[in-house]
Protein backbone atom coordinates (compact mmCIF):
# COMPACT_ATOMS: atom_id res chain seq x y z
CA UNK A 1 0.00 0.00 0.00
CA UNK A 2 2.92 2.69 0.79
CA UNK A 3 4.45 1.76 -2.64
CA UNK A 4 0.62 2.48 -4.42
CA UNK A 5 0.37 6.14 -2.25
CA UNK A 6 4.06 7.05 -3.54
CA UNK A 7 3.22 5.78 -6.84
CA UNK A 8 0.03 8.27 -6.92
CA UNK A 9 1.79 11.19 -5.66
CA UNK A 10 4.42 10.76 -8.33
CA UNK A 11 2.09 10.49 -10.78
CA UNK A 12 -0.14 13.82 -9.43
CA UNK A 13 3.42 15.21 -9.46
CA UNK A 14 3.58 14.82 -12.88
CA UNK A 15 0.43 15.68 -13.78
CA UNK A 16 1.09 19.09 -11.79
CA UNK A 17 4.45 19.55 -13.53
CA UNK A 18 3.16 19.03 -17.03
CA UNK A 19 0.18 21.37 -16.37
CA UNK A 20 1.87 24.22 -15.30
CA UNK A 21 4.84 24.01 -17.87
CA UNK A 22 1.84 24.04 -20.29
CA UNK A 23 0.31 26.96 -18.98
CA UNK A 24 3.11 28.76 -18.51
CA UNK A 25 4.08 28.08 -21.83
CA UNK A 26 0.39 28.66 -22.84
CA UNK A 27 0.21 32.49 -21.10
CA UNK A 28 3.72 33.20 -22.50
CA UNK A 29 3.09 32.60 -25.96
CA UNK A 30 0.21 34.64 -25.57
CA UNK A 31 1.94 37.47 -24.23
CA UNK A 32 3.89 37.36 -26.77
CA UNK A 33 1.48 37.45 -29.65
CA UNK A 34 -0.75 39.95 -28.00
CA UNK A 35 -0.85 43.09 -30.30
CA UNK A 36 0.23 46.74 -29.33
CA UNK A 37 2.53 45.73 -26.54
CA UNK A 38 5.83 46.99 -26.19
CA UNK A 39 8.46 44.48 -25.48
CA UNK A 40 9.88 46.08 -22.23
CA UNK A 41 6.01 45.21 -20.89
CA UNK A 42 6.13 41.61 -22.67
CA UNK A 43 9.44 40.71 -21.06
CA UNK A 44 8.51 41.97 -17.83
CA UNK A 45 4.95 40.05 -17.82
CA UNK A 46 6.90 36.72 -18.94
CA UNK A 47 9.37 37.34 -15.73
CA UNK A 48 6.51 37.37 -13.66
CA UNK A 49 4.78 34.40 -15.31
CA UNK A 50 7.87 32.16 -14.74
CA UNK A 51 8.95 33.35 -11.61
CA UNK A 52 5.79 33.30 -9.64
CA UNK A 53 4.12 29.89 -10.40
CA UNK A 54 0.67 30.05 -10.63
CA UNK A 55 0.62 33.32 -8.87
CA UNK A 56 1.97 35.43 -11.55
CA UNK A 57 -0.53 33.60 -14.49
CA UNK A 58 -3.00 34.48 -11.49
CA UNK A 59 -1.70 37.97 -11.77
CA UNK A 60 -1.48 38.21 -15.44
CA UNK A 61 -5.03 37.28 -15.59
CA UNK A 62 -6.03 40.08 -13.49
CA UNK A 63 -4.03 42.85 -14.91
CA UNK A 64 -1.84 41.84 -17.77
CA UNK A 65 -4.54 42.79 -20.39
CA UNK A 66 -7.15 45.47 -21.13
CA UNK A 67 -10.14 43.73 -21.11
CA UNK A 68 -13.30 45.30 -21.49
CA UNK A 69 -16.55 44.25 -22.27
CA UNK A 70 -16.85 43.94 -25.84
CA UNK A 71 -20.39 45.40 -25.75
CA UNK A 72 -19.47 48.34 -23.99
CA UNK A 73 -16.73 49.08 -26.23
CA UNK A 74 -18.95 48.98 -29.37
CA UNK A 75 -21.71 50.86 -27.89
CA UNK A 76 -18.89 53.36 -27.06
CA UNK A 77 -17.72 53.23 -30.59
CA UNK A 78 -21.25 54.14 -32.42
CA UNK A 79 -21.35 56.79 -29.51
CA UNK A 80 -18.31 58.07 -30.63
CA UNK A 81 -19.19 57.72 -34.04
CA UNK A 82 -22.01 59.54 -33.56
CA UNK A 83 -20.33 62.56 -32.30
CA UNK A 84 -17.58 62.75 -34.80
CA UNK A 85 -20.55 63.18 -37.53
CA UNK A 86 -21.72 65.48 -35.25
CA UNK A 87 -18.76 68.27 -35.00
CA UNK A 88 -18.81 70.11 -37.80
CA UNK A 89 -15.46 71.79 -39.37
CA UNK A 90 -15.53 74.31 -36.79
CA UNK A 91 -14.89 77.84 -38.44
CA UNK A 92 -12.29 78.46 -35.41
CA UNK A 93 -9.99 75.70 -36.83
CA UNK A 94 -6.23 76.96 -36.23
CA UNK A 95 -5.33 77.15 -39.94
CA UNK A 96 -1.85 77.86 -40.34
CA UNK A 97 -0.19 77.62 -36.79
CA UNK A 98 3.82 77.93 -36.65
CA UNK A 99 5.97 75.33 -37.84
CA UNK A 100 7.27 74.21 -34.42
CA UNK A 101 3.41 73.47 -33.66
CA UNK A 102 1.97 71.83 -36.68
CA UNK A 103 3.74 68.11 -35.40
CA UNK A 104 1.90 68.60 -31.83
CA UNK A 105 -1.14 69.53 -32.76
CA UNK A 106 -1.04 67.07 -35.36
CA UNK A 107 -0.15 64.09 -33.25
CA UNK A 108 -2.83 65.74 -30.63
CA UNK A 109 -5.64 65.29 -33.37
CA UNK A 110 -4.25 61.62 -34.38
CA UNK A 111 -4.98 60.61 -30.50
CA UNK A 112 -7.83 62.60 -29.41
CA UNK A 113 -9.68 63.36 -33.22
CA UNK A 114 -10.14 66.98 -32.51
CA UNK A 115 -8.78 69.73 -34.30
CA UNK A 116 -7.02 73.26 -32.61
CA UNK A 117 -9.36 76.06 -32.32
CA UNK A 118 -8.91 79.25 -32.12
CA UNK A 119 -10.70 82.24 -30.09
CA UNK A 120 -10.73 80.88 -26.90
CA UNK A 121 -10.75 82.52 -23.57
CA UNK A 122 -8.74 80.38 -21.21
CA UNK A 123 -8.12 81.63 -17.62
CA UNK A 124 -5.71 79.98 -14.76
CA UNK A 125 -7.63 80.06 -11.58
CA UNK A 126 -6.49 80.54 -8.03
CA UNK A 127 -4.57 77.63 -6.51
CA UNK A 128 -6.95 77.82 -3.50
CA UNK A 129 -10.28 76.04 -2.46
CA UNK A 130 -11.65 79.87 -3.97
CA UNK A 131 -11.11 78.04 -7.79
CA UNK A 132 -14.60 76.24 -6.58
CA UNK A 133 -16.16 79.05 -5.96
CA UNK A 134 -16.13 79.78 -10.00
CA UNK A 135 -17.96 76.82 -10.47
CA UNK A 136 -20.22 77.48 -8.16
CA UNK A 137 -20.91 80.72 -9.12
CA UNK A 138 -21.11 79.80 -13.13
CA UNK A 139 -23.24 77.17 -11.95
CA UNK A 140 -25.46 79.41 -10.10
CA UNK A 141 -26.26 81.99 -13.59
CA UNK A 142 -26.68 78.64 -15.57
CA UNK A 143 -29.95 78.61 -17.73
CA UNK A 144 -30.08 75.47 -19.71
CA UNK A 145 -27.87 72.81 -18.27
CA UNK A 146 -24.81 72.05 -16.07
CA UNK A 147 -23.00 69.07 -16.51
CA UNK A 148 -20.04 67.99 -13.98
CA UNK A 149 -17.71 65.02 -14.42
CA UNK A 150 -15.23 64.37 -11.55
CA UNK A 151 -12.97 60.97 -10.83
CA UNK A 152 -13.17 62.66 -7.05
CA UNK A 153 -15.99 64.17 -5.35
CA UNK A 154 -15.79 64.43 -1.79
CA UNK A 155 -18.60 65.40 0.87
CA UNK A 156 -16.49 67.98 2.23
CA UNK A 157 -16.44 71.90 2.39
CA UNK A 158 -15.99 72.09 -1.14
CA UNK A 159 -17.95 69.08 -2.62
CA UNK A 160 -21.04 70.82 -0.18
CA UNK A 161 -20.90 73.69 -1.91
CA UNK A 162 -20.88 72.48 -5.48
CA UNK A 163 -23.73 70.00 -4.56
CA UNK A 164 -25.99 72.54 -3.19
CA UNK A 165 -25.28 74.45 -6.61
CA UNK A 166 -26.56 71.38 -8.66
CA UNK A 167 -29.77 71.25 -6.16
CA UNK A 168 -30.44 75.43 -6.26
CA UNK A 169 -29.96 75.23 -10.60
CA UNK A 170 -32.12 71.69 -10.40
CA UNK A 171 -34.73 73.38 -8.43
CA UNK A 172 -34.99 76.24 -10.76
CA UNK A 173 -35.65 74.10 -14.16
CA UNK A 174 -31.91 74.03 -15.25
CA UNK A 175 -30.97 70.33 -16.01
CA UNK A 176 -28.21 69.18 -14.54
CA UNK A 177 -26.36 65.81 -15.00
CA UNK A 178 -23.62 64.30 -13.12
CA UNK A 179 -21.34 61.85 -13.66
CA UNK A 180 -18.49 60.42 -10.89
CA UNK A 181 -16.24 57.24 -10.80
CA UNK A 182 -17.58 54.71 -8.10
CA UNK A 183 -14.45 54.01 -7.17
CA UNK A 184 -13.02 57.81 -6.65
CA UNK A 185 -16.26 59.26 -5.26
CA UNK A 186 -17.92 56.40 -3.26
CA UNK A 187 -17.67 58.44 -0.23
CA UNK A 188 -19.67 61.06 -2.00
CA UNK A 189 -22.27 58.22 -3.69
CA UNK A 190 -22.85 56.98 0.08
CA UNK A 191 -23.87 60.36 1.87
CA UNK A 192 -26.86 62.38 1.73
CA UNK A 193 -25.76 64.73 -0.90
CA UNK A 194 -25.74 62.28 -3.63
CA UNK A 195 -29.49 61.09 -2.45
CA UNK A 196 -30.52 65.16 -1.87
CA UNK A 197 -29.18 65.85 -5.76
CA UNK A 198 -31.11 62.95 -6.85
CA UNK A 199 -34.16 63.96 -5.23
CA UNK A 200 -33.74 67.66 -6.29
CA UNK A 201 -34.11 66.63 -9.81
CA UNK A 202 -30.59 66.30 -11.12
CA UNK A 203 -29.68 63.40 -12.93
CA UNK A 204 -26.61 60.94 -11.76
CA UNK A 205 -24.64 58.45 -12.76
CA UNK A 206 -21.51 56.36 -11.81
CA UNK A 207 -18.88 55.20 -14.00
CA UNK A 208 -17.87 51.55 -13.79
CA UNK A 209 -19.54 50.53 -10.45
CA UNK A 210 -18.66 47.48 -9.09
CA UNK A 211 -21.69 45.39 -9.29
CA UNK A 212 -20.53 41.60 -8.84
CA UNK A 213 -16.55 41.94 -8.74
CA UNK A 214 -16.05 37.92 -9.24
CA UNK A 215 -18.53 37.95 -12.22
CA UNK A 216 -17.84 41.40 -13.81
CA UNK A 217 -13.62 40.36 -13.82
CA UNK A 218 -14.50 37.81 -16.24
CA UNK A 219 -15.82 40.47 -18.96
CA UNK A 220 -13.09 43.30 -18.13
CA UNK A 221 -10.40 44.91 -15.78
CA UNK A 222 -11.67 45.94 -12.38
CA UNK A 223 -9.48 49.19 -11.94
CA UNK A 224 -10.65 50.70 -15.09
CA UNK A 225 -11.60 54.39 -13.95
CA UNK A 226 -12.63 57.27 -15.36
CA UNK A 227 -10.51 60.12 -14.09
CA UNK A 228 -11.23 63.33 -16.05
CA UNK A 229 -12.88 66.41 -14.57
CA UNK A 230 -14.61 68.47 -16.57
CA UNK A 231 -17.76 71.05 -16.13
CA UNK A 232 -20.06 72.78 -18.87
CA UNK A 233 -22.20 74.86 -18.11
CA UNK A 234 -24.92 76.49 -20.81
CA UNK A 235 -22.70 75.48 -24.13
CA UNK A 236 -20.56 78.60 -22.57
CA UNK A 237 -18.72 77.80 -20.45
CA UNK A 238 -16.20 75.20 -19.41
CA UNK A 239 -13.77 74.15 -16.67
CA UNK A 240 -11.48 71.01 -16.47
CA UNK A 241 -7.57 70.24 -15.34
CA UNK A 242 -6.54 68.52 -12.33
CA UNK A 243 -8.35 69.23 -9.81
CA UNK A 244 -11.28 67.02 -8.24
CA UNK A 245 -13.91 68.24 -6.11
CA UNK A 246 -12.47 68.96 -3.23
CA UNK A 247 -10.80 71.23 -0.53
CA UNK A 248 -7.02 71.45 -0.57
CA UNK A 249 -7.14 69.37 2.40
CA UNK A 250 -8.11 66.29 0.76
CA UNK A 251 -9.69 64.31 3.58
CA UNK A 252 -9.37 60.70 2.28
CA UNK A 253 -5.69 61.67 2.31
CA UNK A 254 -5.18 64.74 4.60
CA UNK A 255 -2.08 63.45 5.82
CA UNK A 256 -0.53 64.71 2.85
CA UNK A 257 -2.22 67.76 2.44
CA UNK A 258 -2.20 70.67 1.35
CA UNK A 259 -2.97 68.92 -2.42
CA UNK A 260 -2.16 71.22 -4.85
CA UNK A 261 -3.82 71.79 -8.29
CA UNK A 262 -4.64 73.38 -11.71
CA UNK A 263 -7.55 74.60 -12.99
CA UNK A 264 -8.77 76.93 -15.86
CA UNK A 265 -12.51 78.03 -17.05
CA UNK A 266 -12.42 78.27 -21.13
CA UNK A 267 -15.16 79.92 -23.17
CA UNK A 268 -14.93 79.48 -27.00
CA UNK A 269 -14.78 76.58 -29.32
CA UNK A 270 -13.16 74.40 -26.99
CA UNK A 271 -15.82 74.46 -24.26
CA UNK A 272 -17.96 72.31 -27.90
CA UNK A 273 -15.13 69.66 -26.93
CA UNK A 274 -15.26 69.58 -23.64
CA UNK A 275 -19.21 69.16 -23.69
CA UNK A 276 -18.45 66.40 -27.07
CA UNK A 277 -15.91 64.58 -24.31
CA UNK A 278 -18.88 64.57 -21.88
CA UNK A 279 -21.67 63.42 -23.63
CA UNK A 280 -19.79 61.01 -25.13
CA UNK A 281 -19.42 59.29 -21.17
CA UNK A 282 -22.67 60.13 -20.73
CA UNK A 283 -24.73 58.54 -23.55
CA UNK A 284 -22.06 55.66 -23.14
CA UNK A 285 -23.21 54.73 -19.25
CA UNK A 286 -26.96 55.84 -19.67
CA UNK A 287 -27.84 55.07 -23.46
CA UNK A 288 -29.33 58.69 -23.78
CA UNK A 289 -28.85 60.16 -27.09
CA UNK A 290 -27.94 63.66 -25.90
CA UNK A 291 -25.28 64.38 -29.11
CA UNK A 292 -27.90 67.33 -30.73
CA UNK A 293 -26.28 69.21 -27.99
CA UNK A 294 -23.68 69.73 -30.36
CA UNK A 295 -25.08 71.13 -32.96
CA UNK A 296 -25.07 74.75 -31.70
CA UNK A 297 -22.74 77.26 -33.96
CA UNK A 298 -19.53 77.50 -32.21
CA UNK A 299 -18.68 80.90 -30.02
CA UNK A 300 -16.32 83.28 -31.19
CA UNK A 301 -14.41 84.94 -28.83
CA UNK A 302 -12.06 87.61 -29.91
CA UNK A 303 -9.21 88.21 -29.11
CA UNK A 304 -8.71 84.44 -28.44
CA UNK A 305 -6.39 81.77 -27.58
CA UNK A 306 -5.91 78.59 -29.74
CA UNK A 307 -6.96 75.39 -27.74
CA UNK A 308 -7.28 71.84 -28.53
CA UNK A 309 -9.04 69.24 -26.29
CA UNK A 310 -7.21 65.99 -26.06
CA UNK A 311 -9.71 62.83 -24.55
CA UNK A 312 -8.09 59.34 -24.36
CA UNK A 313 -9.39 55.71 -22.94
CA UNK A 314 -8.50 52.00 -22.79
CA UNK A 315 -11.56 51.47 -25.44
CA UNK A 316 -9.64 53.37 -27.74
CA UNK A 317 -6.38 52.22 -29.65
CA UNK A 318 -5.15 55.65 -31.56
CA UNK A 319 -2.32 56.33 -29.06
CA UNK A 320 -2.40 58.51 -26.14
CA UNK A 321 -0.89 61.48 -23.72
CA UNK A 322 2.34 59.94 -23.80
CA UNK A 323 2.66 60.55 -27.84
CA UNK A 324 1.32 64.03 -27.26
CA UNK A 325 3.64 64.64 -25.07
CA UNK A 326 6.32 63.51 -26.24
CA UNK A 327 6.25 65.27 -29.49
CA UNK A 328 5.96 67.93 -28.03
CA UNK A 329 9.56 67.50 -26.23
CA UNK A 330 11.24 66.28 -29.56
CA UNK A 331 9.88 69.93 -31.07
CA UNK A 332 11.54 71.75 -28.08
CA UNK A 333 14.53 74.19 -28.86
CA UNK A 334 15.04 76.13 -25.34
CA UNK A 335 13.38 75.34 -22.09
CA UNK A 336 10.62 73.15 -20.85
CA UNK A 337 9.34 72.75 -17.73
CA UNK A 338 7.09 69.62 -16.62
CA UNK A 339 4.52 69.07 -13.30
CA UNK A 340 3.56 66.08 -12.25
CA UNK A 341 2.89 64.37 -9.11
CA UNK A 342 3.55 60.42 -10.52
CA UNK A 343 6.48 60.08 -12.39
CA UNK A 344 5.71 56.07 -14.01
CA UNK A 345 6.23 56.91 -17.65
CA UNK A 346 6.73 54.23 -20.72
CA UNK A 347 9.80 54.13 -22.83
CA UNK A 348 9.18 56.50 -25.66
CA UNK A 349 8.63 59.54 -23.13
CA UNK A 350 11.41 58.91 -20.36
CA UNK A 351 13.79 58.96 -23.48
CA UNK A 352 12.22 62.09 -24.95
CA UNK A 353 12.47 64.36 -21.63
CA UNK A 354 16.39 62.36 -21.63
CA UNK A 355 17.40 63.60 -25.15
CA UNK A 356 15.69 67.20 -24.67
CA UNK A 357 18.36 67.43 -21.82
CA UNK A 358 21.19 66.21 -23.71
CA UNK A 359 20.74 67.99 -27.02
CA UNK A 360 20.91 71.56 -24.76
CA UNK A 361 17.33 72.04 -23.84
CA UNK A 362 16.81 73.31 -20.15
CA UNK A 363 14.91 70.96 -18.76
CA UNK A 364 12.68 71.39 -15.50
CA UNK A 365 10.72 68.65 -13.72
CA UNK A 366 8.64 68.99 -10.64
CA UNK A 367 7.23 66.21 -8.49
CA UNK A 368 6.29 65.79 -5.03
CA UNK A 369 8.91 65.45 -1.93
CA UNK A 370 6.06 62.76 -0.30
CA UNK A 371 3.91 61.03 -2.28
CA UNK A 372 1.41 59.29 -1.32
CA UNK A 373 1.77 56.24 -2.72
CA UNK A 374 4.95 54.49 -1.45
CA UNK A 375 5.00 51.92 -4.09
CA UNK A 376 4.62 54.69 -6.62
CA UNK A 377 7.02 57.88 -4.94
CA UNK A 378 9.63 54.65 -4.81
CA UNK A 379 9.43 53.65 -8.56
CA UNK A 380 9.35 57.11 -9.60
CA UNK A 381 12.45 57.54 -7.65
CA UNK A 382 13.93 54.52 -9.53
CA UNK A 383 14.16 56.98 -12.50
CA UNK A 384 15.80 60.19 -11.01
CA UNK A 385 19.25 59.00 -11.63
CA UNK A 386 18.83 59.02 -15.41
CA UNK A 387 16.93 61.97 -15.69
CA UNK A 388 19.77 64.11 -13.32
CA UNK A 389 22.68 62.15 -15.64
CA UNK A 390 20.85 63.62 -18.23
CA UNK A 391 20.82 67.37 -16.95
CA UNK A 392 17.13 67.46 -15.96
CA UNK A 393 16.86 69.62 -13.08
CA UNK A 394 14.56 68.07 -10.78
CA UNK A 395 12.76 69.89 -8.22
CA UNK A 396 10.81 67.78 -5.19
CA UNK A 397 7.84 70.48 -4.04
CA UNK A 398 7.81 70.37 0.04
CA UNK A 399 4.85 72.07 1.66
CA UNK A 400 1.88 69.46 0.33
CA UNK A 401 1.23 67.11 -2.65
CA UNK A 402 1.89 68.75 -5.60
CA UNK A 403 -1.05 67.43 -7.72
CA UNK A 404 -1.03 69.52 -10.80
CA UNK A 405 -0.22 68.18 -14.47
CA UNK A 406 1.72 70.86 -16.66
CA UNK A 407 4.41 70.32 -18.90
CA UNK A 408 5.55 73.90 -21.34
CA UNK A 409 7.66 74.09 -24.09
CA UNK A 410 9.80 76.90 -25.31
CA UNK A 411 6.93 79.56 -24.17
CA UNK A 412 4.56 78.44 -26.77
CA UNK A 413 2.99 75.48 -26.21
CA UNK A 414 1.53 73.64 -22.87
CA UNK A 415 -0.84 70.60 -21.71
CA UNK A 416 -2.62 70.56 -18.20
CA UNK A 417 -5.25 68.20 -17.49
CA UNK A 418 -6.21 65.11 -15.66
CA UNK A 419 -3.70 62.58 -17.07
CA UNK A 420 -0.58 61.43 -15.15
CA UNK A 421 3.13 60.92 -16.47
CA UNK A 422 2.13 56.98 -15.42
CA UNK A 423 1.16 54.01 -17.63
CA UNK A 424 -1.89 54.16 -15.67
CA UNK A 425 -3.10 57.35 -17.33
CA UNK A 426 -1.83 56.17 -20.70
CA UNK A 427 -3.81 52.65 -20.87
CA UNK A 428 -6.33 52.12 -18.43
CA UNK A 429 -8.00 55.90 -17.19
CA UNK A 430 -10.27 58.10 -19.26
CA UNK A 431 -8.26 61.17 -19.18
CA UNK A 432 -9.27 64.58 -20.37
CA UNK A 433 -6.06 66.84 -21.12
CA UNK A 434 -5.97 70.67 -23.11
CA UNK A 435 -3.18 71.95 -24.97
CA UNK A 436 -3.14 75.10 -25.34
CA UNK A 437 -0.90 77.26 -27.99
CA UNK A 438 -0.81 81.08 -26.72
CA UNK A 439 2.81 82.84 -25.56
CA UNK A 440 0.98 84.47 -22.83
CA UNK A 441 -1.03 81.77 -21.08
CA UNK A 442 1.97 79.41 -21.36
CA UNK A 443 3.83 82.20 -20.20
CA UNK A 444 1.39 82.29 -16.82
CA UNK A 445 1.86 78.67 -16.80
CA UNK A 446 5.46 78.82 -16.04
CA UNK A 447 4.75 81.86 -13.69
CA UNK A 448 2.81 79.17 -11.38
CA UNK A 449 5.15 76.49 -12.48
CA UNK A 450 8.15 78.69 -10.73
CA UNK A 451 6.00 79.30 -7.57
CA UNK A 452 6.31 75.50 -6.94
CA UNK A 453 10.04 75.81 -7.60
CA UNK A 454 10.25 78.19 -4.76
CA UNK A 455 8.54 76.00 -2.57
CA UNK A 456 10.43 73.19 -3.74
CA UNK A 457 14.06 71.83 -3.18
CA UNK A 458 16.28 70.96 -5.61
CA UNK A 459 17.73 67.08 -6.12
CA UNK A 460 21.17 66.72 -7.36
CA UNK A 461 22.90 63.79 -8.82
CA UNK A 462 25.18 63.46 -6.05
CA UNK A 463 22.39 63.16 -3.50
CA UNK A 464 20.86 60.28 -5.66
CA UNK A 465 24.25 59.08 -5.93
CA UNK A 466 25.04 59.17 -1.77
CA UNK A 467 21.20 57.13 -1.16
CA UNK A 468 21.64 53.86 0.99
CA UNK A 469 22.33 50.99 -1.24
CA UNK A 470 19.06 49.74 0.18
CA UNK A 471 17.23 52.63 -1.26
CA UNK A 472 18.85 52.23 -4.23
CA UNK A 473 17.83 48.59 -5.11
CA UNK A 474 14.48 48.97 -3.83
CA UNK A 475 14.12 51.49 -6.34
CA UNK A 476 15.92 49.71 -9.12
CA UNK A 477 13.83 46.86 -8.58
CA UNK A 478 10.50 48.37 -8.62
CA UNK A 479 11.69 50.82 -11.92
CA UNK A 480 12.21 47.24 -13.67
CA UNK A 481 8.15 46.56 -12.67
CA UNK A 482 7.23 50.21 -14.16
CA UNK A 483 5.98 48.07 -17.34
CA UNK A 484 3.44 46.75 -15.19
CA UNK A 485 2.12 49.45 -12.39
Amino acid sequence: MPGCMAKMRRMWASFYLLLHTALTLGFIARVLIRPRLDPSVRLAWIMVIEALPIFGILTYLLFGEVRMNQAEVQRMADVRDRLTGLRLPSPNRLRRPASQLRPAIAANRAVGGMDAVDGNRVRLLPEADAAIDEMVDAIDRAQDHVHLLFYIWLPDHSGTKLAEAVMRASSRGVKCRVIVDALGSRSFVRSELWDRMQASGADCVTAFPWGLPFISILFQRLDLRNHRKIAVIDNRLGFTGSRNCADMAFAIKARYAPWVDILVSVEGPAVRQLQSVFLGDWMSYTGRDLGDMLISIDAVAQPGQAAQVVATGPDRRAGSVSECLATMLHSARDHVTITTPYYVPDAPLDSAIRAAARRGVQVTMILPARNDSRVVGATSEGFYYGLLAAGVRLFLFEPGLLHAKIATVDGQMAMIGSANLDRRSFELNYEVNMALFDTDFVGQLDQRQASYVARARELTLQEVRDWSWARRLRNNLLALASPLL
